[in-house]
């Protein structure tokens, strides 16, 4: 893992720091019962969207947490979908240029 970390644009790296929600073990939402990405982490918000700055991209990434998107590892907007089936909270994380 790391030398692939190492290889990795800045951009790249900064979504692999943040893109694992929990511990990586599936959890079933309590209301729904189906599986859900995010069992733990600000489910006091409707939806996570984190945003990182980056200087060596050129402009805007959107990269999918849900697993859903049929662009992965691009986000597509399958989140909504998933969370409204799941009552999960999960949503992109935005990788934009530093200025």
């Amino acid at each position: 893992f790391r030398f692939i970390y190492v290889a990795m644009t800045e951009a790249q790296k900064a979504a692999a720091s943040v893109t694992v929600f929990g511990d990586g073990k599936p959890s079933k939402s309590p209301l729904y019962g189906k599986p859900m990405v995010n069992p733990d982490i600000k489910k006091d918000c409707p939806k996570v969207v984190d945003t990182v700055c980056c200087p060596d991209i050129e402009d805007k990434l959107v990269m999918c947490r849900c697993w859903r998107s049929a662009k992965f590892p691009y986000c597509d907007g399958a989140h909504v979908k998933h969370n409204e089936a799941t009552g999960d909270n999960v949503g992109p994380l935005i990788i934009k240029k530093d200025k």
